[in-house]
């Protein structure tokens, strides 16, 4: 038995022993430059062009609003009604959207994350097409899970719909 878990200790033994010295013997170091280079790929982005895509997409999502369909939104907001109240200002999971241009976070009797909380900007078509389309993205470290509108007519299908749910609804089309 002794020898059995001798030979087991000494094949590992022997084992890391001989990559430790292939590893010396055959050191290779690793280039300061890859092979393999992409061409026209940037990874630095300018906050300028950031803006200017915002500026961008909000005429966009504001000429959508001509063509959108009520219908649309009411099917793509079923994918929101599942956390979302819109009809009225009862809670679920997330708060309601009833009058939605409010402040972001200020639902009463809702906790929000600190993300939302502290925002402190008003909901409006802008900031709302933006987060409809990437949430985490356009506030970091909120509670929501959706992982956003990809397409920006159900963006503005989905922001016309809630629109109608708004004590004070806004000119949209």
């Amino acid at each position: 038995m002794n020898k059995i878990i001798v030979s087991i200790v000494f094949a590992i033994i022997l084992v890391l022993g001989i990559n430790k010295v292939t590893d010396v013997i055959f050191y290779v170091e690793k280039p300061e430059k890859s092979a393999y280079q992409v061409e026209g790929i940037t990874t630095v982005a300018s906050t300028t062009s950031a803006e200017t895509s915002s500026e961008s997409s909000d005429s966009d999502i504001m000429a959508l609003f001509a063509s959108a369909d009520l219908a649309a939104g009411k099917k793509i907001f079923s994918k929101c009604a599942s956390c979302h109240n819109i009809a009225n200002s009862k809670h679920k999971i997330g708060p309601s959207l009833k009058n939605i241009w409010r402040k972001v976070g200020s639902a009463p009797d809702y906790k929000y994350s600190k993300a939302l909380s502290t925002y402190g900007k008003t909901w409006d078509v802008a900031e709302l097409n933006g987060f409809l389309l990437k949430p985490k993205k356009w506030i970091p470290n909120n509670k929501m899970g959706f992982i956003g509108l990809k397409k920006p007519e159900d963006r503005a299908a989905v922001i016309l719909y809630m629109n109608t749910f708004a004590d004070n609804p806004l000119p949209l089309n």
